[in-house]
């Protein structure tokens, strides 16, 4: 069959079952289980996203053929109107390599009104049709004429064929409906289904940190879609040279090492979402999501030139809300938290996003796609060379 015949018969098939691989981590422990506990703070009940109050997450998971692994991801900040009861939001961009459709508007105007959805690279104009429609088609947003779809990606073209773009908006509209308060599946799932991490297989994960009392008992919550490269550290140890897997290895150690995966090429990418209760303005918003950055360079990521690395970090603390009860007319008065007392907030994120990374390699599979296979992290290797370092708890 020729490949326009072949790609047309894909999408004519589309909605065809097919059988499945196990999905998520299947049998495999988060890192937390195995002793990997990054910080010094203590995460929340869940150990995620979903610890923050009212954020809720739901996912799709494409697998079909021996050549379709993909999906999406959404992430809601609060169960209700988003485009009627906005929250306050800030971007922060590690390296601009990538498609993140709405950040200018948040920029702007300090605030999410939809979903935040991520999926592969080529879908997201998928997603943002499947965000629009789902915002216009909820109750009390009859006269809505404008809608700032939040859209995210990573470039999951080696697991997935990824040119048959068979994400559709009815699988953004699906994920968000599905969206609950339960803790997310990890590791290959969702918008995760295809990625990779350091060689092996990332996916998605999560993680989150509960400040003590006097700090004043705020809860940070992250979830990331690993897809990039670089030298994989954990818990500050150089697990990736270890294992003999590692970017610019052949430059070290002369060409014909054995390379055991495929971090020739650490481009790819990283999405980040921070959620928080804490009362906090978009500026300062903002700042969080730039220190969530150093979180992901705690995990051995360079940030090179073909990576996308984006942060969206938003507050759902009531206080800070946009809502018709509290518009932006005359003089707006809202009780936001100093700059003084950003800095434990600072520390809860950096940690919990390095966190939820280990989380998203620890919990997912080996997966076969499109143009091979990519084998999952090898955990037990790893703590091996943890002991060895005498960091597991």
């Amino acid at each position: 069959m020729r490949p326009a015949a072949s790609l047309l018969a894909m999408l004519c098939l589309a909605h065809v079952a097919a059988a499945q691989e196990p999905t998520g981590g299947a049998e495999r422990p988060r890192a937390r289980a195995v002793g990997v506990a990054p910080g010094v703070l203590d995460p929340g009940s869940l150990n995620a996203i979903t610890d923050v109050g009212g954020v809720e997450v739901g996912q799709v998971t494409l697998r079909r053929w021996d050549s379709v692994r993909t999906g999406v991801t959404a992430i809601l900040p609060h169960g209700g109107n988003l485009r009627t009861h906005k929250v306050p939001a800030g971007v922060a961009v590690g390296n601009g390599y990538g498609k993140l459709a709405g950040t200018t508007q948040i920029r702007e105007l300090g605030e999410i009104e939809t979903p935040i959805v991520l999926t592969n690279t080529l879908s997201v104009p998928a997603a943002m049709a499947g965000v629009v429609d789902w915002t216009l088609s909820h109750p009390g947003n009859d006269g809505v004429r404008s809608v700032n779809a939040v859209a995210g990606e990573t470039n999951d073209g080696y697991l997935n064929a990824i040119r048959a773009r068979l994400v559709e908006p009815e699988h953004a509209i699906r994920a968000i409906e599905k969206a609950d308060g339960d803790r997310p599946e990890e590791g290959a799932v969702g918008a995760g289904t295809g990625t990779v991490a350091f060689g092996w297989k990332g996916g998605i994960g999560t993680s989150s940190r509960a400040l003590p009392g006097e700090p004043g008992g705020y809860t940070v919550g992250v979830l990331v879609q690993s897809n990039y490269g670089g030298l994989l550290r954990v818990m500050g140890v150089p697990v990736g040279e270890a294992l003999g897997q590692y970017y610019l290895k052949d430059a070290v150690e002369g060409p014909g090492s054995e390379q055991t995966g495929e971090d020739d090429d650490p481009g790819g990418s990283v999405m980040v979402v921070v959620a928080t209760d804490a009362p906090l303005s978009a500026r300062n918003l903002e700042r969080l999501a730039d220190r969530a950055l150093l979180g992901i360079g705690r995990t051995g990521s360079p940030s090179t030139n073909g990576s996308g690395d984006y942060v969206i970090a938003f507050s759902t603390a009531e206080a800070v809300r946009r809502t018709p009860e509290r518009p932006d007319e005359g003089l707006a008065t809202r009780r936001v938290l100093p700059n003084s007392a950003m800095s434990p907030l600072f520390q809860a994120v950096i940690e919990a996003t390095e966190e939820a990374v280990y989380n998203s390699l620890f919990r997912a599979t080996t997966v076969n796609g499109d143009k091979g296979t990519v084998q999952a992290l090898p955990i037990e290797r790893v703590l091996k060379v943890l002991r060895r370092h005498k960091r597991l708890e």
